[in-house]
């Protein structure tokens, strides 16, 4: 039996694509803001001195790092209700991966704070630089221009990672391409332009990161 490609079949339904990259820039967008602010968050807890702080951040970061993210979202979307606690398939979606990337990103922001030298802390206290002035100025700037490539790398990865959010119902392209399949039945058309445009996607977030890269944090070191 002999297959024949016809992606003229998707035409049509350019608009619920269209619909469907839209919310998955969206989704990626939102949880990045609030996922990188969360791993802000979790290292200066994971730094203060409360040990009760500390200890929260370590199991946050751990459990989340050491499980499925899959798991994560269905926990969250079947699991919390039974807790009193209903959430839509979008806010739902947010919310896990947010808490997702917020634990990945605290590991990537606390290996960039260490990477920069203890005595540059030093020189801020000395200059008569408040705590948050010294963390602020003196070692969180120098230390995104280490962690930028990683943490740019980390919006790509969770780009991508929305699609897991389908088993849920939330609107984003791969829920808009198991629409466009239970129309057509044209399983292979349907998700090799669904590929194409989640790789169209990657690649221009990756060139748009690499040149503000170049443009921001291309400065002399010494």
């Amino acid at each position: 039996m002999t297959y024949r490609f016809d992606f003229s079949v998707l035409l049509p339904y350019w608009e619920i694509f269209l619909r469907g990259c839209v919310m998955t820039l969206i989704l990626a967008t939102v949880s990045t803001v609030i996922g990188l602010l969360l791993g802000l968050l979790t290292v200066l807890a994971k730094r203060c001195r409360f040990l009760v702080l500390r200890k929260l951040a370590t199991v946050y970061v751990e459990v989340i790092r050491n499980t499925p993210f899959l798991v994560q979202v269905l926990f969250i979307f079947f699991g919390l209700p039974e807790l009193g606690i209903s959430l839509s398939p979008q806010t739902a979606a947010v919310l896990a991966l947010s808490l997702n990337l917020g634990a990945f990103s605290a590991e990537i922001i606390r290996g960039g704070i260490d990477a920069i030298p203890r005595g540059q802390a030093e020189a801020g206290a000395a200059l008569g630089l408040s705590p948050l002035q010294t963390f602020g100025y003196v070692i969180l700037k120098p230390a995104l221009r280490v962690i930028f490539p990683a943490l740019s790398g980390q919006f790509v990865l969770l780009l991508l990672t929305t699609s897991i959010v389908s088993s849920i119902s939330a609107e984003e392209l791969t829920s808009a391409a198991q629409s466009v399949d239970s129309l057509t039945f044209r399983s292979f058309e349907v998700y090799i332009g669904t590929t194409l445009l989640y790789f169209l996607m990657s690649m221009v977030f990756a060139l748009a990161f690499k040149a503000i890269n170049r443009a921001c944090f291309s400065y002399p070191s010494k």
